[in-house]
């Protein structure tokens, strides 16, 4: 049977855009890796679990925070590259990100070296437009993206005056 992961995407739409939280992997691998390296905040669970639940558990261990209440949206489920089968949800709603705190796990660091570090799970949590979080995001997570896209009836093509010399995700607040 497949590994299967659970998770909660979280949108919001500011004056005259569609954004949604991501988190960037903490940990040495991903320090340096950007467009392709995102992820909605997921994790494992068991067979016998219940997806949403787990999909929340994962929220508050990855942002520190119980997730929102509300009408949660059902984006269904993608088989990733690896074979992992992950379930997504989606919540209109908002995350102050300086909330954010993620738990930690043990590795050893660098490699062969005998020292144990402990890091972030999670090292970055933003708000970003759709358009660019379809880059952002890993290519397994992106047709979540399109479903609430296409959900919200909105396209993730970027407008041709999208500003794309900075293209770090803006962490404002409303």
């Amino acid at each position: 049977m497949p590994k299967l992961s659970a998770g909660l995407a979280l949108y919001r739409q500011t004056t005259d855009i569609f954004e949604v939280l991501i988190i960037h992997p903490g940990g040495p691998f991903w320090a340096k890796k950007d467009l392709g390296a995102w992820s909605f905040p997921k994790g494992e669970y068991l067979p016998e679990e219940d997806p949403l639940s787990a999909a929340k558990r994962e929220f508050q261990e990855e942002l520190g925070t119980p997730p929102p209440d509300g009408d949660y949206q059902d984006l269904g489920e993608v088989k990733q590259p690896s074979g992992k089968l992950v379930h997504i949800w989606a919540l209109a709603a908002d995350f102050d990100t300086k909330h954010f705190k993620s738990n930690s796990f043990a590795m050893e660091w660098p490699p062969r070296s005998g020292t144990m570090q402990q890091f972030p799970e999670a090292d970055k949590a933003v708000w970003t437009p759709l358009p660019l979080a379809s880059r952002k995001l890993t290519k397994g997570q992106v047709p979540f993206l399109e479903r609430l896209a296409e959900k919200l009836g909105i396209s993730l093509q970027e407008s041709p005056d999208a500003h794309k010399a900075d293209n770090t995700p803006q962490t404002s607040l409303f």
